[in-house]
């Protein structure tokens, strides 16, 4: 059966990568000198403790290519074909990584993939590509499931402050406008590579009111998230309101992982999600 691997940062739940059996390579979160691995070494509830009681804004990190590496030998003992989805290379080193780790391997065939996306935006991609290598799909079907899903996918994020987005600096217009809006709550969206500005909103309650009104106006969708980063009530609310606009949603809410949320900044609320065809 074709494997399907992808990154801790994809934000998948972990009931979904087990039952699945698709495998996670964790990226790296690091303050100031100490480095952790996403989800591994690094409780969630830790990693907001650390955030709150420092002022450094951590930073995230690829793993080595030997890291990758490990992981596609260690599948090619079970599989001679390997599929492996990665967070959009505009924002990330992670797939020109795995690209060259995948060229050191001859005993598998390996496809890696450029999801142009982020957190679940792609792991939606991941958990599909598992459920049709389950199905018997062959590796022409699901290139080309992903490459349709491509398409389809969406991350829409309200954030609390652009500050953390600023620091990171991965998105270039941040920087030419962060002055103006440091003090009002931005509405973005990640779709095919860009991240982009929709909204600057002033109050929270509003940007969640617009967050669920821009998935709404998608149309009908075949999968859905809610994530937060340490803000569960608030995404239970979130996920109360897309219950409302689509009552055959099947409910699931997630909390964000250490490299988005590092990104996103605490208290973003986002919803990730896939259209129907």
């Amino acid at each position: 059966m074709i494997r399907i691997v992808t990154e801790s940062t994809a934000d998948i739940p972990s009931a979904l990568t087990e039952s699945l059996g698709i495998t996670v390579v964790p990226s790296y979160v690091m303050f100031g000198s100490d480095t952790y691995r996403d989800g591994i070494e690094l409780t969630k509830k830790d990693f907001y403790e650390k955030l709150a009681e420092t002022r450094t804004i951590p930073t995230t990190a690829t793993p080595a290519p030997a890291v990758y590496e490990e992981a596609y030998r260690r599948l090619s003992l079970e599989t001679d074909e390997i599929i492996s989805i990665h967070l959009d290379a505009k924002l990330s080193g992670l797939y020109g990584v795995a690209s060259a780790a995948a060229q050191s391997i001859d005993e598998a065939r390996i496809a890696t993939i450029d999801s142009q996306q982020v957190s679940m935006g792609y792991g939606w991609m991941a958990v599909a590509a598992a459920e049709a290598a389950r199905r018997g799909d062959t590796w022409e079907q699901i290139i080309g499931l992903l490459e349709d899903m491509r398409d389809r996918a969406w991350v829409f994020a309200a954030l609390d402050t652009l500050e953390f987005l600023y620091r990171g600096g991965r998105v270039g217009w941040v920087s030419t406008i962060v002055g103006t809006v440091l003090k009002i709550k931005p509405l973005i969206q990640v779709r095919k590579g860009e991240v982009t500005l929709l909204e600057r909103v002033r109050t929270r309650a509003r940007s969640l009111d617009r967050l669920v009104s821009r998935v709404e106006v998608l149309g009908p969708l075949e999968r859905a998230i809610v994530l937060h980063a340490n803000d569960h009530d608030m995404a239970e609310q979130v996920a109360d309101s897309m219950e409302s606009i689509d009552p055959d949603w099947q409910r699931l809410v997630g909390e964000a992982g250490f490299t988005i949320t590092s990104h996103a900044g605490p208290g973003a609320i986002g919803v990730a999600c896939v259209t129907a065809r």
